[in-house]
């Protein structure tokens, strides 16, 4: 694996390049699961060296069940990432919770149905523990760095990942209001759930642009609606991120870094070499790849 970065920043809509990296270098690497979003920019941020990949492509040109999630997150764990900061929009299920404020999660409920959600299967299977689907340590840093920016920060809350492109019907709005959600949107999965595969720690920061289409008083979400109140939030994001890059410590005490330890459930000569080969870069530690020529 080549270091050229221990922390990942994946931009969502309007944030499609971090100001102030020194250093630059662009990479382009193919994964067993095709090519990233886009190019990978790493370069150091205030000292700290910092890998960026805007989620839809810079010009905003892949839709939500488009993304190459593995591919995404395979490049970034392959340029030596361990932790990732995501940038998701939202639309709000609470009252307190208004446009142009920012949110942290702690939950996910995965509404989506055409997505490849895991790196596993085809001879191998493994089973990750999930119940806390973000990094807490992580997710506290950016709560405390959200707070000193200036933010108007929720700490912890529901978010539902609908499959897209269309915005809420306003059943399905209040649908997931009565579950208790706090947040809707359309990246945070498969994001996260390989995030944990790859032993990356992952949260997010989650910017309320609209109140879906629950809310009788306002208007219903629209594209025009969401970039203007973007933004701000997007100028606030990337303050986070300045302060957060230089908090994040070398040591990882959180169970991100050993999700594997106990996943894998195929017995290692049960596995393909072509499998052990591709995954490579994931499960080496817990299971080493055959040579080419065995």
């Amino acid at each position: 694996m080549v270091n050229y970065a221990k922390i990942g920043v994946i931009g969502g809509t309007g944030l499609y390049d971090i100001e102030g990296l020194t250093d630059i270098r662009e990479h382009s690497p193919d994964t067993p699961f095709g090519k990233p979003s886009d190019t990978i920019v790493t370069g150091n941020l205030n000292g700290v060296g910092v890998a960026f990949l805007p989620r839809h492509g810079r010009g905003h040109r892949i839709l939500p069940s488009e993304i190459p999630s593995r591919a995404n997150i395979y490049a970034l764990k392959s340029l030596g990432v361990e932790h990732i900061i995501a940038i998701n929009s939202v639309g709000s299920f609470k009252k307190e919770v208004k446009p142009g404020h920012l949110l942290i999660p702690d939950q996910l409920i995965d509404r989506t149905s055409q997505r490849t959600n895991t790196f596993f299967g085809k001879g191998i299977v493994a089973h990750i523990a999930f119940s806390q689907p973000f990094c807490p340590d992580l997710r506290k840093l950016l709560y405390e760095c959200a707070k000193e920016a200036g933010a108007d920060v929720h700490n912890g809350g529901t978010y539902v990942v609908m499959e897209g492109p269309a915005f809420s019907t306003q059943a399905e709005s209040r649908l997931h209001k009565s579950w208790g959600a706090d947040v809707i949107g359309m990246t945070a999965l498969p994001e996260a759930k390989l995030a944990r595969e790859a032993e990356i720690c992952y949260a997010i920061i989650a910017c309320a642009t609209d109140y879906d289409a629950w809310h009788e008083e306002e208007e219903a979400v629209t594209v025009d609606k969401v970039i203007a109140t973007l933004r701000g939030n997007i100028n606030l994001s990337k303050n986070i991120i300045k302060l957060a890059v230089g908090r994040i410590g070398e040591a990882r005490n959180c169970e991100c870094s050993t999700a594997l330890s106990n996943a894998i459930m195929t017995s290692p000569e049960a596995v393909p070499n072509t499998r052990k080969r591709e995954l490579a870069l994931i499960i080496d530690k817990y299971m080493p790849a055959a040579s080419e020529n065995d």
